[in-house]
């Protein structure tokens, strides 16, 4: 029998702030967490903006000379996840720890340290790259280092797959609670990679949206003035609980995660197919896995990155969903946040756990003419109050690799 899984904590670091509350509390209101590029000099640069995460400060979760030994994203990785523990209210210890699991993925880890040591050794010489150095930059260790942190000795993984990272982690998490391999899972994704190489290669394949003299309206999915995503940075780490186990320690249950689906496009590496024949196949397996017809489903979080897939993904709504498509609202946060890559699915699931708890329909902020395709409602500009049952989390990563997460609120 497959055992119920839910949501009971949240943790979060994103170009809109270094908490849920203080993110959500944006993205309610609609406000913009993209600006000028700080972290370089990017005056030879095509594309000179970025949501950078702000005043975080790591010493506020992580021991100051452990610190040195970590990338950006494991600080954004463990921070979110340290956050999300207290907020589950969950005490890890000899009696649990085997059944407390970490999946905390990245979609290319540690760039910027490459990038810094890569010249130190050009210019001083092997022997003045740090020890640290590979558990700086290998993806897994975001997972790792919440494990050492908190003492979760369940499964421990990383998933890397581009712009769905976070949300396969948390796909295959609920997964590993339900056939009863752990009981509690922290999961989710993190990224920080706003360094010169990652700008320039994104920019180079003309993926990112080049509207320098204006980056606070760059971002403007489904609007027919789109003209790429932008690129931002962050952590979102989710707690799943096996439902009686949530339940017996009195745990706060945001929603019940019911549904989850991935699939391979099989068609070009960095492009979806025009008739989003993968997306369809998800979102469908997603609601068979949820047990839940297309009209029951108040509200999808688009994956929606300001590009030409946006128009992708709306039809691929309108094939799954039918007239239910016009009734239902779907958004994309990452007008306000931009694109947080193999962050992404985590902060987004987070921002749709909120949606069910509050009630609340997250805006598409920047879209002031619908690109003629895109005729669906997608909260333009400002966040609606409706009662939200079900929801959709969408992510489509290059590769072609598609995920789908399906979120109701808990009954019982």
């Amino acid at each position: 029998m497959r055992r119920r899984v839910v949501v009971t904590g949240l943790g979060m670091i994103s170009p809109l702030g270094n908490s849920v509350a203080e993110t959500w509390d944006g993205i309610k209101a609609g406000k913009n967490g993209v600006g000028p590029i700080t972290r370089f000099d990017t005056t030879d640069y095509p594309v000179t903006f970025a949501g950078e995460v702000r005043d975080f400060d790591p010493l506020k979760w992580i021991p100051k000379k452990e610190i040195k030994k970590m990338d950006i994203f494991i600080h954004y990785a463990v921070a979110s996840a340290l956050m999300a523990v207290e907020d589950s209210g969950l005490k890890i210890d000899a009696s649990n720890s085997e059944n407390v699991g970490v999946i905390v993925g990245s979609g290319i880890g540690g760039l910027p340290a490459i990038e810094e040591y890569h010249k130190v050794l050009l210019e001083k010489g092997p022997r003045k790259i740090t020890p640290f150095f590979i558990p700086m930059v290998i993806n897994n260790m975001a997972s790792g280092n919440i494990s050492i942190m908190t003492g979760a000795k369940g499964p421990n993984s990383c998933i890397t797959t581009a712009c769905a990272t976070g949300s396969h982690a948390i796909g295959d998490s609920m997964r590993i609670i339900a056939r009863g391999e752990a009981d509690v899972m922290i999961c989710g994704g993190a990224e920080s990679v706003i360094c010169p190489t990652a700008v320039a290669g994104f920019a180079a394949v003309h993926a990112l949206s080049r509207r320098n003299d204006d980056p606070a309206r760059a971002s403007r999915p489904f609007d027919r003035d789109r003209d790429g995503f932008v690129l931002g940075e962050g952590a979102g780490v989710l707690i799943l609980e096996e439902y009686e186990h949530a339940k017996n320690r009195g745990a706060k249950i945001y929603c019940e995660a019911v549904g989850y689906a991935m699939t391979g496009d099989a068609f070009h590496m960095t492009a979806p197919p025009p008739d989003g024949e993968g997306a369809v196949r998800c979102m469908t397996k997603a609601l068979k896995d949820a047990n839940m017809a297309p009209e029951q489903i108040d509200y999808i979080n688009a994956h929606g990155t300001s590009t030409m897939a946006d128009a992708i993904e709306t039809k691929a709504v309108k094939t799954v969903f039918g007239e239910h498509a016009y009734k239902l609202a779907m958004s994309s946060t990452k007008s306000m946040t931009g694109h947080l890559l193999g962050a992404a699915g985590g902060i987004e699931a987070i921002f749709v756990a909120k949606a069910i708890e509050e009630g609340i329909l997250p805006p598409t902020i920047n879209l002031d003419n619908n690109d003629p395709e895109c005729d669906l409602f997608y909260v333009p500009n400002k966040m609606v109050r409706k009662e939200v049952n079900a929801a959709l989390s969408n992510s489509f990563g290059f590769g072609g690799t598609n995920a789908t997460i399906v979120m109701s609120k808990t009954i019982g």
